[in-house]
Order: structure tokens, then sequence, then C-alpha cells
């Protein structure tokens, strides 16, 4: 769904864009998944007792291709299903050729710049998928977690030091015990030892510099001031293997390095008595025994933001790796500047700060993958002399000492490493072709904010780094699709429905709608089918609106607008043309929530209810139904241009049928400027007996009044005598919408009747025949029931705990909901004074 909505947001762009005469690329494309495809075919494997290496690389990969043609078409036909007009022509997918040469031209420059190194850090480490992770590829979940309270013994005895922590199994790993230096608690420990608390084996690590240590059980404890004396006890375990924290701090205050995981996720040799267990293990583990030992003191409980991996959402783990990594301090400060400077715009702009906030406190971006499917890293390695470089083409010997005995770095590139260059790989880069001079820079972005990082961000630096230029003007992030309790939409919930099977029920047109009447501007899309069912009867509507005008269009040839207009005829001209400009409008602020709602009134209200109901009667005369359907197919082919990017399947189908169609498709018709009509006094007029028929029908539904029953309206002068010739030109229309039959100048209020005031002037409508003591009676108990769901939202709206704890979207919809059932209760109150008085 999350596809659905971001592509139909690029679809109405572009099909927009290209109906105002522009020349329009949207390029599509599909990127390879690296983690995520590996982790499907791996399981295919499991089920055949395999894994990738009883196969090895090269048929693994074989099977990944095979996977890959089967499969990879899937999400391209959906969007084809959705009416998505990419240039499909030009599909791209991430390890084309022409991809793979871009991204290894990008590699080997950075590489040569020294943007590209490897080092040992502390990364993100998936035990599940067995490969490193970015930062931005770690989701963090709010859980329920615990502080452990650990006493590390001073190293002479004379007392005890007790840290607290979430991850009591890495303790093991600790070279130090950190204070901040003006923590007044421990200022007199600076300098001091402790005993690592029931450790009696020995450990090995390593320094900073690499070289093999025996480490002690005896830890100084350290001041730095990165420490949070508020944190727990004030006092932090530094464990340089496993925290991204520790190891900076042990890189200032050179600590070694005691690795006690694997990448397995359970314990190594360095864990004495607890090797071998799994980390979750080898903590109940130790927490049982430190408790024996006398060491733990205490446990309380902590909310912590749990790091999981976004594919499998296993629990990742912190580990000290050597990796591939891009320096980014370089490449983000074009990218801040540009953003800053104006060059680049951000919709909504609140994501602004957002972004400023990463690339300031950007860490390098770790791109290597322990995974087989991707591109290769084009690192080399000799096995004779150790010398190590990189190449665009797979080379024959060592270009230092000759050799034979080559290999290749085993890791793959993050899948982002390819598509960062999206916005120029695809256009030729590095070749200099026609497109990139046609096309590059390109105009706007569309994507989920949950990729500000992953790609936004990444694609602004490589554009800038690689091209010179920013890759587009303009960003628009939309955002998550969730369910109305604001949970992710997932197939373990059972919340996710598949996109075909809502096609296949609402129809591509009515689940486009339907998306769009609940997308607000950057913010999460709370997911209804009742929606669609809105996008699909939509679309019934203008369908059975076209089949209206059409079967009463025989013998019918448009030539353009009649020379005489009546008065709904330059009503709906001038709204339509307010329409037209509104349309653009909100077109150009990416208000597309805004403008769907806007085309979704104005047709079915101003055009189906009440434009052609009006015109019905016209169609009994030749000369009439002419100058009827001349304005009514001038709004219906507008109407259809401005709600072809929307729903382009019903407009196409509609617009081939016009009477003046030309044969081309709706996709290239010039997109609606306005007409030119400005007839506001028509507007008043015609909104006048709008007001009033709508008086009218309400009383007759209310009242319980025959449907064929015809009535009086009654008109109390001297106020009324400028409107009076309006309601006698106009008392067929009148008649035909509301049942009235006659009206009647009155200088007194009627009696028995009920009263309506349109514009400070009296009506009043007889009400013989119906029975008020039954009506009070009914008025009465409605009335009752209304009150009582007033009161309980009320209850509710004044509850401060709802109102703290209830999504903002659950509380509005809730002030909407009361103030909706007040302006009934006050009609019904109303209507149920005129039921109890004898004077009217």
């Amino acid at each position: 769904m999350g596809h659905v909505l971001n592509n139909t947001l690029q679809d109405i762009l572009i099909r927009w864009k290209r109906m105002e005469g522009y020349e329009t690329l949207w390029q599509p494309g599909v990127d390879h998944a690296g983690i995520a495809t590996q982790n499907v075919v791996e399981r295919e494997l499991a089920k055949e007792g395999k894994t990738r290496f009883d196969l090895g690389r090269e048929e693994f990969l074989k099977r990944v291709w095979k996977w890959k043609e089967k499969y990879g078409d899937t999400i391209v036909n959906q969007l084809k299903r959705l009416g998505i007009s990419a240039d499909w022509s030009r599909l791209k997918f991430t390890l084309d050729p022409d991809m793979s040469r871009a991204v290894l031209e990008a590699f080997i420059r950075l590489y040569e710049k020294g943007l590209i190194y490897r080092g040992t850090r502390i990364i993100n480490w998936c035990p599940r998928c067995g490969t490193a992770l970015a930062d931005d590829e770690v989701e963090h979940e709010e859980k329920d977690g615990s502080f452990w309270l650990i006493a590390y013994p001073l190293a002479s005895r004379n007392g005890e030091i007790v840290v607290a922590t979430t991850r009591p199994e890495t303790y093991l790993g600790d070279t130090a015990v950190a204070v901040h230096p003006d923590d007044e608690r421990y200022k007199h420990l600076i300098g001091e030892k402790v005993l690592l608390p029931g450790v009696d084996w020995d450990r090995n690590g390593i320094t900073h510099d690499g070289k093999e240590v025996n480490v002690s059980k005896e830890i100084p404890i350290i001041a730095d001031p990165r420490v949070d004396p508020e944190f727990g006890t004030g006092a932090v375990k530094v464990t340089p293997a496993h925290d991204p924290d520790d190891f900076e701090i042990s890189m200032s205050h050179k600590l070694p390095i005691v690795m006690i995981m694997g990448l397995d996720a359970r314990m190594n040799e360095n864990a004495g008595p607890y090797n071998g267990l799994e980390r979750y293990q080898a903590r109940d583990a130790i927490l049982k025994d430190l408790e024996e030992k006398g060491f733990l003191r205490g446990r309380k409980p902590h909310r912590l933001a749990l790091g999981t991996c976004y594919r499998c959402h296993t629990v990742i783990e912190p580990i000290l790796s050597e990796q591939w990594f891009v320096r980014m301090r370089p490449l983000a400060e074009p990218a801040i500047e540009a953003v800053k400077d104006g060059r680049i715009k951000i919709i909504p702009s609140f994501w602004e700060k957002v972004y400023f906030h990463w690339l300031n406190n950007v860490r390098d971006w770790c791109i290597s993958r322990q995974i087989w499917w991707g591109h290769r890293i084009p690192i080399f390695h000799c096995e004779d002399c150790g010398n190590n470089w990189a190449s665009r083409e797979i080379p024959e010997k060592c270009p230092k000492c000759g050799s034979t005995k080559l290999r290749q770095d085993e890791d793959v590139l993050d899948t982002w490493f390819s598509s960062w260059l999206w916005p120029f790989s695809t256009l030729g880069w590095p070749r200099e072709t026609e497109d990139i001079k046609r096309y590059y820079p390109t105009d706007v972005l569309v994507t989920g904010w949950d990729i500000l990082f992953f790609w936004v961000a990444r694609m602004i630096m490589a554009g800038l780094e690689f091209m010179g230029e920013i890759p587009f003007h303009t960003v628009y992030l939309n955002g998550m699709v969730r369910d109305e309790k604001r949970r992710k939409l997932s197939k373990s919930l059972g919340n996710s429905p598949d996109p075909l099977d809502l096609i296949d029920r609402y129809g591509a047109d009515g689940v486009r709608m339907g998306m769009m009447l609940i997308t607000p501007e950057g913010k999460d899309v709370l997911f209804s089918e009742k929606r669609l069912e809105t996008g699909r009867n939509f679309a019934n509507k203008i369908w059975n609106a076209s089949r209206l005008l059409l079967i009463n269009s025989k013998g019918f040839n448009y030539v353009g607008l009649p020379e005489y207009l009546k008065l709904e005829d330059r009503w709906v001209l001038t709204e339509l043309d307010k329409l037209v400009l509104r349309t653009t409008k909100g077109l150009e602020d990416y208000d597309f929530n805004g403008v769907a709602r806007d085309l979704y009134g104005f047709t079915w209200h101003e055009f189906c209810d009440w434009y052609l109901e009006v015109i019905k009667p016209r169609f009994e005369d030749d000369g009439e139904r002419y100058n009827a359907l001349s304005v009514a197919f001038t709004v219906l082919e507008t109407l259809m241009r401005l709600l072809h990017p929307f729903m382009p399947f019903v407009t196409e189908e509609i617009w081939q049928r016009l009477p003046n169609h030309k044969g081309e498709s709706i996709m290239v018709s010039p997109w609606p400027k306005p007409l030119g009509f400005e007839d506001e006094d028509a507007v008043y007029r015609f909104e006048f007996l709008k007001e009033l028929v709508s008086e009218i029908r309400e009383v007759r539904a209310l009242f319980h009044v025959n449907k064929e029953a015809k009535l009086s309206l009654f008109a109390k002068i001297p106020e009324s005598k400028e409107i009076i010739p309006l309601l006698m030109d106009k008392l067929n229309i009148i008649e035909f919408l509301s049942g009235v039959d006659e009206i009647v100048e009155t200088e007194k209020p009627v009696k028995r009747a009920a009263s309506v005031v349109i514009r400070g002037i009296p009506f009043f409508i007889p009400l013989e025949g119906v029975d008020f003591e039954r009506e009070k009676k009914r008025l009465t108990k409605e009335l009752e029931g209304l009150n009582k769901l007033i009161e309980r939202i009320e209850s509710k709206l004044n509850d401060s705990q709802f109102l703290e704890k209830a999504p903002k979207e659950v509380v509005e919809k809730e002030r909407e909901k009361v103030q909706r059932f007040q302006e009934k209760r006050d009609k019904l109150e109303a209507h149920l004074k005129i039921l109890g008085s004898n004077k009217i």
C-alpha cells in the first residue's frame, strides 16, 4: 500500500506536467534489494536442507537470478495495473550492466580520492542476515527493559563501584569503568582499578594499533566528559568491542579491546565458561552467577530503544569488525548547503530540520555487506606481496609484483550504493549522453519520509560529488500507510491488504482516488477500505453522469458554448473556472489531498447533484437540450482533464466517447485553463436557490411529507421584493427539485408551517396532513438519543487521559463528530419548536 500511495502521487504529477506541455521523463526502475532478496532465496534453499555455502557463490547467484526472472516483474506489473504512466521502455534494474558500470566508476573515484577506506570499527551486525548494516538500516523499537546494577570490587579491596547496564552479558568485554570528571561521587576513585566480578580466566584482546594482548581482569576507572552523570548510577562499563560510544572512549584512552561474542551472536572463548552460549542464554547464566556470588545489586525497569534489522527485525548486535566505509563529512557539507541556500526544497518543510540534524551528526557509511547478491567490491588482493588495489577491470596480474595469485574482496556493496546514483546513472553516466544533457538535473523526487537518509540525502551527496549539480530541486515526502489504530501494515497483523485484490474490488481509479482522499501532506495515512469504496462510488458517479449526457446527445454536434446562457449555466461555468485555478494552484503546492477533495466535491455535488439535475427538464425541448448539452459537455470534458491525473482509466474511457473527441488520448490533451467566466451575480442568485431547495427538501424529509405531495411556499414581504422575480422565473426548477408548485407573497407568518430563513428572508412551508403529535414524539426521541451521544463524546473530550494518550487524528475526529451532532441537535430543537407552536 505504500507503493500504491507513493506511485499514485508521482503519477499525478507526471500526468499533470505532461498535459501542461512539458517534456516529461518518469524513470522507472527496480533495485536488487540485496539482503531481502538473498534472504528469500536462502529460505527456499533451507526447505531443501541446503545453505548457500553448499552451492557455492557461482551456483547460488544463478539460483538468485532465476528467482529474479520469475518474480522480479511482480511489482512492475502491479504498478501497471494501477495505471502508472512511467516510461516502461527505459526500465532499469540496479544490476543491469550499465548500472554496474556506474557503481564501479563511483567506487573507484571515491577510493582514489581517499573517501572510501577499509577500517576496523563498531558496526551494526545482524546475526540472522549475517551481514553488516548501515546506521540508517537499524530500526529502533521502544521496549520495556531493565537496568542491572553490578558491583565492581576495587582492586585495593577497599570498597566497590556500582555500574548500571542494560546488557550484562557484555561485561566480560569491559576494559574500563568510566565516570564524568566532575562527578563528586567518584572523583576520588579516578585512576583506581577494579576487578571484573567473578572473572578468573584469561581474556585475549587487541590494541588500537592491532597488536594482540592478554587483558587482565583488573581494569581502570577513567574520567571522560562523554559520560552522563544522570544515566544509571553515573558510572558506566566500557566495552569497546560491543558498543560504538565505548569504542570512541577506548580510542581516546588507548584501552585494549576484548571481543566476547562472535558474528553468530554466541559467546566465544573470552567468555570463559559461557563460551558457546547464545547471547540471551549467556545473559541469564551470567546474571544467575553474579547474584550467587554477591555482585548483583538489583534491577530497575528501563524503557529502551532496541535496535533491530530493518529486513528481518532481529535484534542488532554492535560489534567490532573490519569493513568498507565512505567518509561522509566531506560529502555531507555540500548537501547541507544545497538545502540551506534553497537550491533544494523539502516538502513538508519541517523535514528540513531532521535532514540537517542527521547530516550534521552523520557517521561514516558502512557500505560492505557479507552477502553474495549485489555489486562485488572491486578491490583486489595479491596473495604474494600483499598489495591491495581498486580496478575497473578484473586484473590478470598484480601491478606491483606481477603475481597471478589474486583474490577479489568477498563482500558486496550496500544496495543503496547503487541507488544513490539513480538520478544520473539511469541517464547513461559516466558517459556524457544526450539524456544527461536533456534531463539532468531532474525536477521532483517523491518518496517516503522513512528513506530521507537512506536515499534522498545520499542522492543529493552523489549528485553534487559526481555531477557538480543538485539532482533535483524539490523533494516531496509522503507519509507511511498505517491502519486506523496507527499500526504499520503487516501480514503478521493481518491488516495489510493485497493491492491487486483492492484493484479487483474497487478498480484502479477507486483505489487511487480513495488513497488521495485520506492522504494529508507529509503525514502518515490511516488506511481504511471505506475510503476506497468512496473512490469506487465516485468513479461510478462520473460514469453515470457521462452516460446521462451521452444518452441525451443523439444528433448533438458540439461546436462550442451557446450565445445565450441561463442562470444555472453562468453559475456552473463561473464555478468551473474557479475550480481550474484552485486545482492548478493546489498541484503546484503539492496539496494532493486538498485537490482531490475539491474535485470530488465539485464533481459530485455541484455538477452531478445540482447542475445535471437542474438541466434535466431542458432535455425535453430540442433548442434547450442543445444549449444545456453544450454547457454540460464543456464542464464534463474539463472535469475529465482535471481528474485525469487522479483517475486515468475512467477519464480516458469517457474522453474517447465525448462528442467533440478528436482521436488523441486524454494523456496528451492540454491542461484546462479558465474560460473567462466571472459572473458572481449568477453565483449569488443560484446559490440562493440551492439553499432554498435544500431547506425545503430537509423539511419534507424531517416531517415525512408525502413524496408526491405538492407544496406551497410563502415568502414574507417586504424583505422578499427583490428575490420574488428570481423565484418566479425559476419556479420550474424549484418545483422539479423540491415539489413546490406555488410561491405566495405574504406579510404575516403562516400557521402550522415550518419556517426557514435564507439570507435574512423568511419562508414558510405549510405542513398540512402532518400528524404533529406523532412527529413531536419521534423528534423528541431522536433528540434524546442525540443528547446522550453528545454527552458521551464530550465526557471523553474532557478526559485528560484520553487527550494525552489518543492520537491527534482520533481526538480531532471526536471533536468533528460532536460538532456535527450539535448542529443536528440545534435543527431538531428548532423543528420541535415549530411543532409546539400554535402561532405559526
